[in-house]
């Protein structure tokens, strides 16, 4: 019963490491008669390491019958900006350099084989943060990404 706490508790936390997105709006693009639009969608999520820093994604989500039932499969098309939004705080992890290319979003784009990430790596010569956005799936990825970086710069209120 310990090893089942454990298992439960650890699953638990891997699931809270990469950030929660919020929906900021939507557009539709292909009208469906049966089930919602195919669209656009806006969300933002903070980083979960990073004080003050949120980015903003738009990625396209599958209407129609398949899509309200949550059975389509979402093109890779994604777009990335992320903002420092106050006093930036990087995690002593961070700083050190001991998170090169950590997970900050993870969404799925399909039933089971496909997900959207966003990978952060710091520059530590050029003092900026790098959030790469891609699709990936188990047998074939896709080469489609988006890069947004974020200059560590004093903050001025």
């Amino acid at each position: 019963m310990k090893l089942k706490n454990a298992l439960a508790l650890s699953l638990l936390a891997l699931s809270a490491c990469a950030a929660q997105a919020e929906e900021v709006g939507s557009v539709d693009t292909v009208f469906k008669i049966f089930g919602p639009d195919h669209k656009i969608v806006v969300e933002a999520f903070d980083d979960p390491d990073v004080k003050n820093v949120t980015c903003y994604i738009s990625r396209a989500k599958t209407g129609g019958i398949k899509g309200g039932l949550g059975l389509a499969e979402d093109t890779a098309d994604a777009a990335i900006s992320c903002q420092q939004v106050g006093p930036v705080t990087l995690s002593d992890k961070i700083a050190q350099g001991k998170a090169e290319g950590e997970v900050v979003f993870k969404k799925r784009t399909s039933l089971v084989f496909k997900k959207l990430q966003v990978v952060r790596f710091f520059d530590q010569k050029r003092h900026a943060l790098i959030y790469l956005s891609y699709s990936d799936r188990v047998v074939d990825g896709s080469p489609k990404n988006a890069l947004s970086a974020v200059p560590i710069m004093p903050w001025r209120e």
